[in-house]
């Protein structure tokens, strides 16, 4: 009998402790007052996250202890991060509300990203069943780093906008509302020379207003789940009405 070989893959698990100690560094940086700082992490977890999964499936070095890894690297970085420096930054003089405002959108991360382990085998790969817990966060990055940069933050804007979007954010997560993965997207094929100009421009588009166009494309993101689910809706609908034999 031959014996198991022992050990981790290194390169995706590097790329998922890149993001771990992004999502880690966020805290800190709230927790000092850093809040652009603490948002920029969220979206460098994000980049790494996006990252090591894919280098897993192109160098054939996927495994079990790397799919629970990086679900618990999401945890911290989508999760706990977001959560506290929304706290931090706009939920703590609301007292009770604010952390428990807080609270909600962990819990439901956490939910989140039980199910998807749990369903991960069953789902129809086009499609996310709720909210993924990276674009939730970047929701909330988003706003926290707009919010610094274009001086945004006040009593009003925190119960407003900041209370309601976390707890509403926390929701789509653990919600039936189907997103598009984007996995049936392509990388090593060819594409048309139009997107790669509609890349460029969007590139573009990033690096003139970082907070806004990145909050504006979660937010995008964040309602387009809705409007497909009540598309949906709606075509099964008609769907059945022309199929119902008319009364006679």
């Amino acid at each position: 009998m031959s014996n198991r070989r022992r050990g981790i893959y290194l390169l995706p698990n590097l790329f998922t402790t890149g993001a771990l100690f992004a999502g880690f560094y966020s805290v800190i940086a709230s927790i000092n007052h850093h809040f652009e700082s603490a948002a920029i992490a969220i979206f460098v977890a994000m980049i790494l996250d996006g990252m090591d999964g894919r280098i897993a499936r192109l160098t054939n070095t996927q495994s079990d202890f790397g799919v629970q890894y990086d679900s618990l690297s999401d945890m911290v970085s989508f999760g706990i991060a977001p959560a506290l420096v929304m706290y931090q930054w706009a939920l703590s003089g609301m007292g009770k509300l604010g952390w428990l405002a807080a609270f909600i959108y962990t819990a439901c991360a956490a939910l989140r990203l039980s199910r998807f382990n749990t369903q991960a085998n069953s789902q129809d790969k086009r499609f996310f069943q709720g909210l993924p817990s990276p674009p939730a966060a970047a929701v909330l990055a988003g706003m926290i780093w707009c919010g610094e940069v274009y001086d945004l933050i006040g009593e009003t804007t925190s119960l407003v906008f900041c209370l309601p979007v976390t707890v509403i954010v926390g929701i789509l997560m653990v919600s039936n509302v189907r997103y598009h993965s984007f996995k049936e997207l392509d990388l090593k094929g060819r594409v048309p020379f139009m997107t790669i100009l509609i890349v460029v421009l969007v590139f573009v588009l990033i690096a003139m207003k970082p907070p806004l166009v990145l909050f504006v494309l979660a937010v995008v993101f964040a309602i387009s789940g809705p409007v497909l689910t009540l598309l949906t809706l709606r075509k099964h609908r008609e769907a059945r009405k022309t199929s119902e034999p008319p009364n006679t």
